[in-house]
């Protein structure tokens, strides 16, 4: 009787770090792009008072930007661990992340320290939302050995 073998591979470039890199990224631009341009204007379209929408979406992003810092970071580190540290300057997805960074941490101080920046706030929650969208066009980093 012959025995079977079954050779498991893994598809080129699934390690560890690039299903946490889809699933922080997943998590991260998925939940601001959700935000903004679904649920909002969802319920207010359900005709809540404007207070009650913008008392959600006071709630809402603060919590998002966090979340987003949070993965940008595992982003970061799984890139930095792939592609080395020098990969943050010179690689896009480096530069995409270092600017949600800076803007989440903008938004997070300002918010804190500022009563009426409701202009910055937006600014900065947009432009993490479209740098997300923009590092979602990136291939997940994998590491030298693994690439063919």
């Amino acid at each position: 009787m012959r025995s079977l073998r079954f050779v498991i591979s893994k598809p080129a470039g699934r390690d560890a770090g690039s299903i946490s890199w889809l699933l922080a990224q997943t998590l991260w631009v998925g939940g601001l792009w959700l935000l903004h341009f679904l649920l909002l204007p969802a319920i207010a379209h359900a005709g809540l008072a404007s207070l009650l929408v913008e008392e959600i979406s006071n709630a809402l992003r603060p919590l998002l930007m966090g979340l987003a810092a949070v993965c940008a970071g595992l982003q970061v580190f799984v890139l930095v661990r792939a592609k080395g540290l020098s990969s943050l300057w010179r690689d896009t997805r480096g530069h995409l992340l270092i600017a949600v960074e800076v803007m989440a941490g903008s938004y997070i101080a300002v918010r804190q320290l500022v009563a009426t920046a409701d202009l910055w706030l937006m600014f900065s929650y947009l432009a993490v939302a479209f740098c997300g969208l923009l590092l979602v066009l990136q291939p997940p980093p994998v590491r030298a050995q693994d690439e063919v």
